[in-house]
């Protein structure tokens, strides 16, 4: 199951991490004590901006003042935190998506395979055939790539059950939404208060004016229209409409896609806008808030907004990042926050192997889907093959949502539960997610869960070791040190590093079995970390260090067996 992440509250902090994220010049976000003014801290060379007030919280945004020539944003939050009415001061991050795009496609009608025709629940869209995310047959990756039969979210069999229902509101935070796209229109939320409404006036009373379609935090008005494409691309695989004869078919016949844009047209936007685009979706009520995009360092103002939709029942999906690293010892939020709401996705290819982009984390990473040259709907009406755990994401949007159409809320533990038990598990995704599955509706509607080989949840039974491996501190240039463990009558053992701090892709740990075969190589940085297993009663650990950085090493004094 999942850990907590003791890697962001004890490095994340650090000046030397934050000095490395992108964020606004001069922009600090702060919470005060309750009663406390944000003029009274003038002294310290920061001055009040503006303020960031939402339904649940009031936050200030302060600069740098302009006769401040010696403070940056990293200093001055050094000295706003040391301010014991400060609750907590960081930056305002910048956030992006970054999808993989193939192509523009202009489509065709195609004919549908006899073996699509034999399925009643087959939709009549006439590029349902190349969704290879929806029904991979083996040949119908729209770039051409053979893949694996059935290495998809076996949506044909779930829609027998359910094709959603439009009571369920699914928030896209992102670049907006074409809401006017042929493929989409009849599947977009209407605020029908503001709808029937005056114009100019706030008919709901939820402080935004004229919110129809939902609303546009990047440029602050009610017309969240995609200029960039990506949240359109989303919102197509979540819920472009089937049997209208036009383009493509998403998860879900039937929903209702609330747009909320924080990123501009460049794919860029701020934490401030997208706390408040949390919590506007948070006050609608809906039911998933779906999310491909990040980057930043923890923020202490998402984690709680995030927090308020959890506590509020609403379920957040976030994409695992595209940089092909490990999220459990290098986090990507906001896919990385511990909130039992939060469900992280990685991306999976139509040949069944973890996509080369794709973050990954055995501890922090719960479900993978399909998110390699996906198809979907693009703005001004149009087509496009992306890639990315962005493209992966709404997959599993949709499949939740077609959970929650037939049985309602339920708590996000047994939710999510459910979501990586009832996945199909996939050889190349062992030690890559929490459950080295693939997202199944059929499974996840029906709670049926396939057979898992390995170790059981529970029973591992932890050993100090006599002998511990450990090398200098720090360690030395050319190192090559192994040491072997066995543990006589053990099916699986698992090694537990105390610490470690090695230079990132070049000095390393690695962990084979008893036969040689390499399990996992622990580079980078970490506390309290546990390997991957590795199958019978023996493992190795082989430290190869070069000549270039020497950081504080590491420390293995005990191992997990069952």
């Amino acid at each position: 199951m999942i850990k907590s992440m003791t890697l962001a509250s004890s490095l994340l902090f650090s000046m030397t991490a934050l000095a490395e994220m992108n964020y606004v010049p001069n922009e600090i976000i702060v919470k005060f004590k309750p009663g406390f003014k944000a003029s009274n801290l003038r002294s310290l060379g920061v001055e009040e901006n503006r303020s960031i007030t939402t339904s649940f919280e009031n936050l200030t945004v302060m600069k740098i003042a302009k006769d401040n020539f010696t403070d940056n944003v990293l200093t001055a939050i050094e000295k706003l935190k040391k301010n014991p009415n400060v609750v907590y001061a960081e930056p305002n991050f910048i956030y992006k998506v970054d999808p993989i795009r193939a192509s523009a496609f202009s489509y065709k009608k195609v004919m549908s395979s006899p073996f699509y025709d034999s399925l009643a629940s087959t939709p009549d869209d006439p590029e349902f055939s190349k969704l290879w995310g929806l029904n991979n047959t083996g040949s119908n990756e729209p770039k051409g790539q053979a893949g694996i039969e059935g290495a998809d979210v076996n949506a044909l069999k779930a829609w027998d059950l359910t094709k959603g229902d439009k009571k369920i509101k699914i928030a896209v935070i992102d670049t907006g939404v074409d809401y006017t796209h042929p493929d989409l229109k009849s599947n977009i939320y209407v605020n029908q208060a503001e709808l029937q409404g005056k114009a100019g006036v706030d008919d709901d009373g939820n402080g935004y004016i004229d919110d129809v379609r939902g609303y546009d935090f990047a440029n602050k008005d009610a017309n969240p229209m995609d200029g960039h494409g990506h949240g359109t691309h989303c919102s197509g695989t979540i819920g472009a409409v089937h049997n209208n004869k036009v383009g493509v078919s998403g998860v879900m016949s039937d929903v209702s896609i609330v747009p909320i844009k924080f990123l501009t047209d460049d794919g860029s936007g701020t934490l401030e806008d997208a706390i408040l685009s949390i919590d506007y979706a948070t006050s609608l009520n809906v039911d998933l808030m779906s999310n491909s995009w990040g980057g930043g360092g923890y923020s202490q103002a998402l984690f709680d907004a995030i927090k308020r939709a959890s506590d509020k029942g609403i379920v957040f999906t976030a994409a695992a990042g595209n940089e092909s690293s490990n999220n459990d010892t290098t986090p990507s939020f906001p896919a990385s926050y511990n909130l039992p709401n939060v469900i992280s996705v990685a991306a999976l290819t139509a040949q069944n192997n973890l996509a080369y982009f794709s973050c990954y984390g055995r501890n922090s990473v719960h479900i993978a889907a399909p998110g390699h040259n996906i198809l979907s709907t693009v703005s001004n009406g149009k087509y496009e093959v992306m890639s990315g755990t962005s493209m992966a994401t709404p997959h599993v949007s949709g499949v939740i949502g077609l959970l929650l159409s037939k049985e309602g809320r339920m708590s996000h533990d047994v939710l999510r539960e459910k979501v990586m038990m009832t996945s199909v598990p996939v050889p190349a995704l062992r030690g890559k997610t929490a459950t080295a599955g693939r997202i199944d509706a059929y499974n996840l509607l029906t709670d049926s869960r396939p057979q898992r080989s390995g170790p059981k949840n529970g029973q591992w039974k932890t050993i100090t070791l006599k002998d511990s491996f450990e090398s200098d501190h720090p360690y030395k240039d050319n190192a090559a040190v192994s040491k072997s463990y066995t543990f006589p009558g053990a099916k699986y053992v698992r090694v537990i590093f105390s610490k470690f701090d090695l230079e990132a892709g070049y000095d390393y740990v690695r962990v084979s079995d008893g036969s040689g075969q390499s399990i996992e190589k622990v580079t980078g940085a970490g506390v309290d970390y546990t390997t991957e297993y590795i199958e019978g009663d023996t493992v190795k650990l082989d430290f190869v260090s070069d000549r270039s950085i020497n950081k504080w090493g590491f420390k293995v004094e005990r191992v997990e067996a069952q």
